[in-house]
């Protein structure tokens, strides 16, 4: 089977599509032949050596992936071949054939393409259990996303609509902002042309935002947190932007505000079964309309380094996925 398959630590440059031999399931596995497969920031990380996980060289990156079983282990029960399937893992995805752990896989939504269920896992899993488990969003609160043109800053303002939030969107361009709207975005702030600050401040008549979801850190962080309202919840989701902001604990503590770390990458392994619930919450509100998710780059596996780039270059809007299949 063709792969995409990091050998050295370092950018996506470094990488290679090359022949590997064809996966067999072990216990508990199956193979998935992977239609197409989600690009993350983590993906970027991970293959230059800077991520929580580091898995031995060499490896094939890849977190997550839709596409059809083709085989499957010992005690693997309620899956069979044929089935169409979405899966999450920390690596191995971007190759034709992905040989996973059976408990990460679960039905692909019937509405949903395999380039867009390959997208949906990781950004909505992420969002959806930063808004209802960390941030316990209420209707009618007011929500900041940073980076809310990007993947998971884009699953946010989608989900907090569909949760019954005021969505304020923030973004670099206006272009990104329009993209935003689009997804349900009541209200936008550029912030390289606008003064971030002024402009919350209008947009909330002074009061300040009530949960803040920052996927971006680097000096957006600060700033966003004094836009907030007592009581407030700021979410820690990554750090797009490449550094890590240091916040003045005064901060917080002048305004009630709670700082909310989100690893939903541990929480699922902690708590699966609420994990999965969230998904077949997550499905439900796909399937009845509610929810909107998008793919708005789709490269071919050799398009790998435009691909990448594009997450690096903080160039994407929405979800980038890799075409397999």
């Amino acid at each position: 089977m063709r792969a995409l398959v990091c050998s050295e630590l370092g950018p996506a440059e470094r990488l290679s599509v090359r022949e590997v031999p064809d996966p067999e399931p072990g216990p508990g596995e199956l193979v998935l032949d992977v239609r197409a497969a989600g690009l993350n920031f983590p993906d970027t990380l991970i293959i230059e050596g800077k991520y929580q996980f580091r898995p031995d060289l060499p490896f094939i990156p890849g977190g997550e992936a839709s596409g059809v079983v083709s085989a499957v282990g010992r005690e693997v029960r309620g899956v069979k071949v044929g089935d169409e399937v979405v899966a999450m893992a920390v690596s191995g995805a971007f190759a034709e054939k992905w040989a996973v752990d059976a408990d990460t896989v679960m039905a692909k939504p019937p509405s949903l393409e395999h380039r867009v269920a390959a997208g949906f896992g990781l950004t909505y899993g992420t969002s959806y259990y930063a808004l209802q488990q960390r941030a316990k969003l209420q209707p009618g609160e007011t929500l900041l996303v940073l980076g809310a043109a990007g993947g998971v800053g884009s699953s946010a303002v989608d989900i907090g609509k569909a949760m019954g939030a005021r969505v304020v969107a923030a973004a670099s361009t206006d272009e990104k902002l329009a993209y935003a709207a689009e997804l349900g975005a009541d209200e936008g702030v550029n912030y390289s042309t606008e003064d971030f600050r002024e402009r919350i401040r209008e947009l909330t008549e002074g009061r300040g935002v009530d949960v803040v979801y920052d996927p971006v850190g680097g000096d957006l962080s600060e700033p966003a947190l004094r836009s907030m309202a007592w009581n407030g919840r700021f979410l820690v989701i990554g750090f797009a932007a490449g550094s890590i902001p240091e916040i003045p604990l005064n901060l917080p503590l002048l305004k009630g505000v709670s700082v909310v770390g989100v690893f939903w990458g541990a929480w699922t392994k902690r708590d699966p079964a609420a994990s999965a619930a969230n998904f077949a919450e997550l499905f439900s509100m796909v399937e009845s309309g509610a929810l909107h998710p998008q793919v708005s780059a789709v490269y071919p596996l050799d398009g790998y380094v435009e691909a990448f780039g594009a997450l690096t270059g903080r160039k994407a809007r929405g979800k980038v996925v890799l075409e397999i299949a």
